[in-house]
């Protein structure tokens, strides 16, 4: 099976389409940054902080649509502290709504698979009532922390990839 990668980070080192952005755009109060470990991959890291009605971190990559037609499924190579994350996506940069799966890592490396067509719709962490994905193309691909907990974070990215 044909795969579509998306970003692998241990084969490149430009990684400006990748931004973090943090609950201090609605007056929030946590902090996250990106790193390089020694073998190339991410490393997203942070504090999430309930101050301000604040309560979520995220990395987000914009990109040209990607026809997505001929794949069901997200593949991310992760290796996470534990705790629960969400990987999302947007079929267009310009809708409201985020489709997302919900995740929850082991502090091992692992690969977790996602059936595009069970990722739910939200907007702002509430859930929409329209159908869950089923887009041609995508043009974002974000993680996001926020378990409602002030708390410390890791998440070391590998890879994102289609099939």
């Amino acid at each position: 099976m044909s795969s579509l990668l998306i970003f692998d980070f241990s084969a490149t080192n430009d990684w400006s389409g990748w931004e973090v952005e943090n609950d201090v755009v609605m007056g929030g109060n946590s902090s996250s940054q990106l790193e390089r470990s020694a073998e190339g991959n991410a490393i997203f890291t942070g504090s999430v902080s309930l101050e301000n009605n604040g309560g979520f971190a995220s990395l987000q990559y914009h990109f040209s649509f990607k026809n997505i037609k001929a794949y069901t499924k997200a593949l991310i190579k992760i290796k996470g502290d534990g705790k629960e994350y969400q990987f999302r996506v947007k079929s267009n940069l310009n809708d409201r709504a985020s489709y997302i799966y919900t995740f929850k890592t082991t502090g091992d490396w692992q690969t977790i698979e996602i059936p595009l067509n069970e990722m739910t719709p939200t907007f702002r962490g509430r859930k929409l009532d329209i159908p869950n994905f089923s887009a041609d193309e995508i043009q974002e691909v974000r993680f996001l922390i926020g378990n409602k907990r002030a708390e410390d974070f890791r998440l070391v990215i590998d890879k994102i990839e289609l099939k």
